[in-house]
């Protein structure tokens, strides 16, 4: 039952997020938009960190290996594969014109649930690997740490949901269906999660590895795609602020609970 609902708060955070395409009339208001991404920067970024390179280390350590290669290398792959998939699904970020990936001849609307599926991603992969970990025993993750985790994960799918139903909103979806395309724009963390489970269960030494492969993969979105959303135009400190209180409520919470 734990692992069930661990698997599914992030998604649930998602889904709440993208409900606001009912209560918000207009589009998200421009520097609750910086704060919003930059938080969800901050979040993913001590996420990495405290939920997974740090236990990745440790447990290289535990199995006798060199405790800085499993990150070194999960990390590097985590980039290379959010690196491939970004260069092959086409995509549209948000304020942007220009579509990334193959091209395609999709909807632009189609292409901004893409855009939001693909950095959902990794989300899953660390919450999967996390509780992976915890199931596993004797890997100094417990269930409270990848419980906490997954609040986090949510808490930033939160905003995350938004935006992407807002803009979707505003570009003439009607508002259950610009819900539902953000609703469905999370549906791969889940899967993802199970997916890592799985392998996890297969080959529990590569633990270590896909610990950090989630965190280079989590890096990778946030560079690429989060920071430099908040930090174009105008008010740009506004989303370092916001990357500060992600930052530390994450930290906060994986400490607290880990």
């Amino acid at each position: 039952m734990e692992l069930f609902l661990g698997l599914m708060i992030p998604f649930l955070g998602t889904t709440l997020g993208a409900a606001m395409v009912f209560l918000m009339k207009n589009k998200i208001n421009n520097k609750v938009e910086k704060l919003l991404l930059g938080f969800a920067s901050g979040v993913m970024i001590a996420a990495s960190i405290w939920s997974l390179i740090i236990p990745s280390i440790d447990m290289a350590q535990e199995q006798g290996q060199i405790a800085w290669l499993p990150a070194t290398i999960g990390f590097l792959l985590g980039i290379v594969f959010l690196l491939v998939l970004d260069s092959l699904i086409p995509h549209l970020h948000l304020n942007s014109s220009k579509p990334e990936g193959v091209k395609a001849k999709l909807k632009k609307t189609t292409m901004m649930v893409l855009a939001v599926t693909l950095h959902n991603i990794p989300e899953g992969m660390a919450v999967g690997v996390a509780f992976a970990g915890a199931i596993a025993g004797n890997t100094g993750i417990t269930i409270a740490g990848a419980m906490a985790l997954a609040i986090g994960i949510a808490i930033q799918n939160f905003p995350e949901g938004a935006i992407i139903s807002m803009p979707l909103k505003s570009e003439g979806v009607s508002k259950f269906k610009a819900f539902w395309y953000g609703t469905l724009s999370g549906i791969v963390e889940p899967i993802g999660a199970i997916i890592t489970i799985w392998l996890t269960g297969l080959v529990v030494p590569i633990l270590p590895y896909l610990l950090s492969f989630a965190a280079g993969a989590m890096i990778y979105v946030v560079v690429e795609e989060l920071i430099p959303e908040s930090q174009s135009g105008e008010h740009s400190n506004i989303g370092t602020i916001g990357v500060a209180i992600g930052f530390i409520i994450m930290m906060i919470l994986d400490v607290a609970l880990g």
